[in-house]
């Protein structure tokens, strides 16, 4: 049979034809796409050959037409750009800095900042990995000239109970249009251009040069939280949240309208897989759009969600975009540490033999709805994520034994406890307070004892809230008794 053949022999009349067809495909290389004079150094989907150039050009239109197309950051406004040292993040912060720089009508004119948050204390790190990547990731901030924070996890223990309440000037206010943002900045260029020039970059808040680590004690404090979690889902969770809100507080305390992350279009459909096998499917437009607006006074936006992972590596690559790899967070199950890592493998999977998969399952994401319920006040609102509440008449859920499971009695006599909080602080009383995944991450994060207390400090004031709420709409009824008899 002509299949058996070896390669030298047998079914050469076949054989040859085949391998004269392959020939032209690496004598010729593919001409690019846009140009059609230089060759492509690289394709990104089936008949998309692009040449260096034009994949640069390519890459930040794609950036800049995210930005224009929505028009949602404006003129002389404060973005804090949240950093992680990975390849989405790094490559938003070479857009910008390119956008800033440029003389021509299209440049960028907002006033960036930059955020890295620490978080090699729960990841695994010893004390002198997190300063290793600490001077590496510093010395990353200062070659941009932009203004710069360094943030350590341990941090967000110490972070007020007001962070999970959504600031003032919500999505329900209107603020200014975006023709009226650009007149009132050429304005204010002209003065400041009539005064004098100074740099056009902020470079005031930059931090004391060498990094420090946190109190060894806060360390400790933070390693016994994410010890008592049950599950890897949960731990991953409840690092997204302390990232988020710590991330919050630095900018609404340093008057940043606006924080950017870099969100691949990748980790967008992973995101949206991964929230709705944790029960957020009435929170997705939300967790995933352009836009997230649920803190009120500081808005998320995510403007690198239309760039595959593989569109990054090559445009990192090509032009030495530095980057800074941070470890997972450590587990003992290898095979399925967590539903994030699960799904990601899943659909990275998928996309190695169907490489549609990762664009369809975006695609899907865009025709959700991008105005989630909104609700009218925090009583409303989750504890945690701060989404509307999306459980209402849900009693079986509240009243599970895994959830409303007491906590152990505190060691010693107790002397220090006082009753209120004591009652406030049981399972039963923070269910009601929680949507319906959080409710289930809730369940997985241990004792009551070892939760942020900023998390616990605000439970306990929205519960005292609610159970005067409920006494004051009593009292008028027993005052009614004594008119009736």
């Amino acid at each position: 049979m002509c299949e058996a053949a070896g390669d030298d022999g047998g079914c050469g009349a076949d054989t040859a034809p085949a391998r004269r067809r392959r020939a032209p495909a690496h004598s010729h290389p593919r001409p690019c796409v846009k140009c059609g004079q230089g060759s492509a150094a690289l394709v990104i989907r089936l008949g998309d050959a692009f040449c260096r150039g034009c994949f640069r050009e390519y890459f930040v239109h794609k950036f800049r037409a995210m930005l224009g197309k929505n028009r949602v950051i404006f003129p002389g406004e404060k973005v804090l750009l949240a950093l992680s040292g990975g390849p989405a993040s790094s490559a938003m912060l070479r857009q910008v800095q390119e956008g800033l720089s440029r003389e021509t009508a299209k440049r960028l004119r907002f006033v960036p900042g930059l955020i890295y948050v620490d978080e090699g204390a729960v990841r695994g790190q010893s004390a002198a990995q997190r300063e290793q990547s600490l001077a590496r990731m510093e010395t990353l901030l200062q070659a941009t000239g932009f203004p710069y924070h360094l943030a350590h996890l341990e941090q967000a223990l110490e972070l007020p109970a007001s962070i999970l309440r959504p600031g003032p000037g919500g999505s329900g206010e209107p603020g200014p249009s975006y023709k009226e943002a650009v007149e009132g900045f050429i304005q204010q260029q002209r003065q400041e251009r009539d005064r004098d020039s100074g740099t056009s970059l902020p470079g005031q808040d930059m931090p004391p040069a060498a990094p420090r680590l946190p109190a060894a004690a806060r360390t400790q404090e933070l390693l016994r939280l994410f010890e008592a979690v049950e599950t890897s889902t949960a731990r991953e969770e409840l690092l997204q949240m302390l990232r988020t809100h710590l991330i919050l507080q630095t900018a609404r305390t340093r008057g940043y309208a606006k924080v950017m992350t870099g969100e691949s279009c990748t980790r967008v459909a992973i995101k949206l897989l991964t929230n709705l096998a944790l029960g957020r499917g009435a929170f997705l437009a939300v967790d995933t759009g352009f836009v997230d607006n649920r803190h009120g006074d500081v808005m998320v936006v995510r403007p690198m969600r239309e760039y595959m992972a593989k569109e990054i590596a090559f445009y990192n690559h090509f032009f030495d975009i530095p980057t800074v790899i941070a470890p997972p967070l450590p587990t003992k199950r290898r095979e399925k540490p967590s539903i994030h890592r699960l799904m990601e493998r899943f659909l990275l999977g998928l996309q190695e033999d169907f490489p549609s998969t990762i664009s369809t399952v975006y695609r899907t994401g865009e025709k959700l709805s991008p105005a989630p319920a909104k609700a009218s006040s925090e009583s409303q609102r989750c504890l945690l994520c701060l989404c509307a509440l999306d459980i209402a008449g849900e009693e079986e859920l509240a009243l599970e034994p895994t959830l409303i499971m007491e906590e152990p009695e505190p060691a010693g006599d107790g002397c220090c406890q006082d009753a209120p909080a004591a009652g406030a602080e049981s399972r039963a009383a923070f269910i009601p307070l929680l949507c319906y995944s959080c409710r289930l991450t809730f369940k997985e994060l241990g004792p009551l004892a070892t939760l942020p207390p900023y998390v616990r400090a605000e439970a306990q004031r929205r519960i005292r809230r609610a159970e005067m709420n409920q006494q004051s709409q009593e009292v008028p009824l027993e005052d009614e008794e004594p008119g009736k008899s």
